[in-house]
């Protein structure tokens, strides 16, 4: 192999370990939210299904285990503020994936791509200074 081709394969190489980087990120973010959504269902069912049982039948692995309904709330919602965390996260170092492919590509940096959200507090702070 002379050693523009060794260039090229290696270029081809390390554009896909990119590229597989962005996707793997991008379908734990799609299995991260599904889970998610499992668990607002479950809260849900909780509130209006069953408001005047005391205890609650829980699937932990493959086997059912009687728990009390607020404990059985707690974990779920201990369980929905660590999935947004780590959905939040995934999103943060996958705009850095993504720039990365699209700098080995020779592609532009997508523009308006680093943005984010206002917090509470600048949304308040903003509509505090529109209202004088």
């Amino acid at each position: 192999m002379d050693a523009e081709s060794k260039r090229v394969m290696e270029y081809l190489v390390e554009v896909e370990e990119a590229a597989e980087d962005v996707l793997t990120d991008k379908q734990q973010i799609v299995d991260l939210d599904m889970k998610r959504n499992r668990n607002r269902e479950a809260l849900s069912a909780l509130r209006n299904d069953m408001p005047d049982s005391k205890n609650v039948k829980v699937c932990f692995g493959n086997m059912f285990i009687k728990f009390p309904k607020s404990k059985t709330k707690e974990m779920i919602q201990n369980d929905q503020e660590q999935l947004d965390k780590e959905i939040n996260d995934l999103r943060k170092s996958l705009k850095a994936k993504v720039n990365r492919l699209n700098e080995i590509q020779g592609k532009p940096e997508l523009r308006g791509y680093r943005l984010s959200p206002l917090t509470a507090d600048e949304l308040t702070a903003i509509n505090s200074l529109l209202r004088r």
